[in-house]
C-alpha cells in the first residue's frame, strides 16, 4: 500500500488560515461509512446527530506555547526552538527541533531570555537534538512569557515588517485562545487536538442535556503533527511516541459502555488513537499512562470506537490514512473532494466531518 494512494488535489485557498469568530458555526460533513453516503451539516447540530446512549469521549491536553526563539553563543545568530516531548523534569529535558539545525553541534548553549539557557546534549531520532535546561526561577512560568504558540506550518500570516521573522509573527495573542480547547487541562501539547476546536460551552450543555455522556482522556500531541510522512509505502511508516494518561473514571465509562453495546464516539483522531493503543493488549480499556506510538491504516480492526469527529486532514498525512482506515479509502476521498468542491475549509481551523 502506497502512501501516495492517499492523495487529493487542496486548492490553497481552501487552507484555513484563521478561526471562525464562533467556534461552533463551521460546516460539518456527514459521512455514513457503510453507505458511503455523505451529507452536509452544520456543527451546531451535532447535539441532534448524537444518541443519549452514546459516550462522546475527549482529549483534555493543553497547548502550550513551545516554540521559542532565541540565539547562540555570542555572534553565531539566531534561532528557533519547538520543544516537542519533556524526556524528564529532574534534569529538565527536552526533544525539539531546532531551525536552523545543522549549525547547532552537541555541546552548544541556546540562549531565550531572562536567564532561560539550555544546553545540547544529543541528536535524537526524526532530526531532533535533546537539550537540558539550566536550573531557573519556574520553567513553566517563563516558557508562558517567552514562549509563542506552535501553530502548524501551513498557517502562514503576512510579517508586520519585514525585519520581523514570519514565523515569529503568525501566532498572535488571541491565538493562545482560539488554538486551544474549551475544556483543555491538562498541559503537554504542541499541537492542538483541532476536531475540539469547535465545541464552546453551550454546544457542551445542549450535549449533555440530551442525555449523551462524556469522559476526558489525555494524549500530548507531538511533532508527529507538523512532519510529514517520509516513507514510501505504508507499511514502513513509523510515528513519534506520543504520552498519554487514562484515568480509572473514564475506562470504567468506556469499558461500562462497551458492555451495553452502547456507540462510543471518539473527539479526533488523537483520541482515536489513545483508546484504539489502549486497548492493544487487552479486551478492556485499562487506567494508566504511558507513550503511544500507534499508526492505524487500512486493514486494522477498531477495537473501541464507533463513531468520531474529525477535521479535514493534509493529503498523504497518517491522520487521512486513520480516517480512510476507519470509513473506507474511497468513501473517504469521495468525501474529501465533495468538501473541496463545496469549499469547505481546511485543516487545524478549519470545517469538520463526523464519520458513523
Amino acid at each position: 500500500m502506497l502512501v501516495s494512494d492517499f492523495n487529493f488535489d487542496l486548492p490553497e485557498e481552501l487552507i484555513a488560515q484563521e478561526p471562525l469568530a464562533d467556534r461552533a458555526a463551521s460546516r460539518m460533513l456527514c459521512l455514513n461509512r457503510t453507505a458511503g453516503t455523505y451529507q452536509d451539516g452544520l456543527f451546531a447540530n451535532l447535539p441532534e446527530l448524537l444518541r443519549p446512549e452514546d459516550l462522546l469521549v475527549f482529549n483534555n491536553t493543553r497547548v502550550f506555547p513551545a516554540r521559542l526563539y532565541g540565539h547562540r553563543a555570542a555572534g553565531e545568530g539566531k534561532i528557533e526552538v519547538l520543544l516537542t516531548r519533556q524526556i524528564s523534569s529532574e534534569p529538565n529535558e527536552w526533544e525539539c527541533l531546532v531551525r536552523p539545525g545543522k549549525k547547532v553541534r552537541v555541546g552548544e548553549r541556546l540562549y531565550f531570555g531572562e536567564g532561560l539557557e539550555a544546553a545540547v546534549i544529543a541528536r535524537a531520532d526524526f532530526g531532533e537534538r535533546r537539550i537540558r535546561f539550566l536550573p531557573g526561577p519556574d520553567f513553566f512560568e517563563q516558557i508562558e512569557r517567552l514562549g509563542h504558540v506552535p501553530l502548524p506550518p501551513y498557517i502562514v500570516r503576512a510579517a508586520q515588517n519585514r525585519d520581523q521573522n514570519r514565523d515569529q509573527n503568525k501566532a498572535r495573542v488571541e491565538d493562545r485562545e482560539r488554538y486551544q480547547t474549551v475544556y483543555a487541562r491538562e498541559r503537554g501539547s504542541v499541537a492542538a487536538p483541532t476536531a475540539g476546536l469547535h465545541f464552546t460551552p453551550q454546544i457542551l450543555e445542549a450535549i449533555r442535556a440530551r442525555g449523551t455522556q462524556t469522559a476526558e482522556l489525555t494524549l500530548h500531541v507531538g511533532l508527529g503533527t507538523f512532519q510529514p510522512i517520509r516513507a514510501d509505502r505504508v507499511e514502513d511508516v513509523k510515528l513519534h511516541h506520543e504520552h498519554y494518561s487514562i484515568s480509572e473514571e473514564a475506562a470504567d465509562a468506556i469499558n461500562h459502555a462497551r458492555r451495553e453495546h452502547r456507540r462510543i464516539v471518539a473527539v479526533g483522531t488523537t483520541t482515536v488513537r489513545t483508546l484504539e493503543y489502549a486497548a492493544l493488549s487487552s479486551s478492556e480499556i485499562r487506567s494508566g499512562s504511558g507513550e503511544a506510538d500507534i499508526f492505524i491504516y487500512p486493514g486494522y480492526k477498531f477495537r473501541i470506537v464507533d463513531a468520531m469527529l474529525t477535521n479535514f486532514h493534509l493529503p498523504q498525512s497518517s491522520l487521512l490514512i486513520l480516517v480512510c482506515a476507519f470509513a473506507g479509502r474511497k468513501n473517504v476521498l469521495n468525501a474529501y473532494r465533495h468538501a473541496v468542491e463545496s469549499k469547505y475549509r481546511f485543516y487545524s481551523y478549519g470545517d469538520c466531518m463526523v464519520v458513523e
